[in-house]
């Protein structure tokens, strides 16, 4: 028995996530496919944590068991012919066969993409949330340290979370911007703002109800210090919207030994 770990790339717009569903179409859905085409195994694939509809991956992980004795170099190529062109596997390696993808994930990263120039990008639109109105840039940065740290994110978890305990720990947590795709000069545009932030683990819609509470930091709407009481009231009222999936990509995952 082998234990093979994968790197996928995957634009989740036409998903229902990556986990399993009843109605079907998710990543895990092709990929099993995808390698009993190829094995005749009917895996099961476990990944690093399940992403929802809509949501991207430029680094999710997952691992499989498996009798084949296919190369480790061949298994992307092989992969790769036989799924969508929308999900890409971009490495493959052999691991102990204690390695688990999610139970043995020490940091894992997600990145969010609000485009707040005036108009939409037509190339990037799939993965990008568009806000055209004026945001103070400077005032969301300083909402975000409130955040860092192990806290009760319980007001920043959805009401449908199953979790038992809603304590997770924030290492970092950065917004930058990407003036390349602006008009020079132009006041209605912002550039391209990125909000990276990294944890031990996250909620179900955790990010997008931060990113939903930050916009209205950046719409004044609220204050940045406002972050911390959010967080002490421990009640998803307390905190903003949701911010819609589609700007959301899971950016990196990190282990220990690996």
């Amino acid at each position: 028995m082998r234990n093979i770990c994968m790197k996928v790339n995957y634009d989740g717009t036409d998903y229902f996530g990556f986990q399993t569903q009843p109605i079907g179409n998710t990543i895990q859905d092709r990929i099993e496919e995808a390698i009993k085409s190829l094995t005749g195994e009917a895996v099961k694939i476990h990944a690093s944590g399940r992403t929802d509809a809509g949501v991207h991956a430029i680094g999710q992980v997952f691992h499989f068991h498996t009798e084949s004795m296919i190369p480790i170099d061949r298994w992307c190529m092989a992969l790769n012919g036989r799924l969508p062109e929308d999900i890409i596997l971009t490495d493959a390696y052999e691991v102990p066969l204690e390695f688990h993808s999610r139970r043995s994930a020490k940091r894992k990263t997600y990145r969010y993409t609000i485009n707040a120039n005036q108009f939409l990008d037509l190339f990037n639109r799939r993965t990008q949330l568009h806000h055209p109105g004026n945001l103070d840039i400077q005032a969301m940065r300083e909402s975000l340290p409130y955040l860092l740290g192990t806290h009760d994110f319980t007001s920043f978890a959805s009401r449908h979370s199953t979790k038992q305990s809603h304590i997770r720990t924030l290492y970092e947590a950065e917004l930058t911007v990407d003036s390349s795709m602006s008009r020079k000069g132009h006041p209605r545009d912002q550039g391209v703002i990125h909000l990276f932030i990294t944890g031990n683990g996250f909620l179900q819609h955790m990010v997008r109800i931060i990113v939903g509470t930050m916009l209205e930091v950046g719409e004044g709407k609220r204050k940045p210090e406002e972050m911390k009481l959010i967080l002490e009231a421990e009640d998803r009222s307390a905190a903003g919207p949701t911010a819609v999936s589609k700007g959301l990509m899971l950016w990196n995952v990190e282990y220990e030994d690996f």
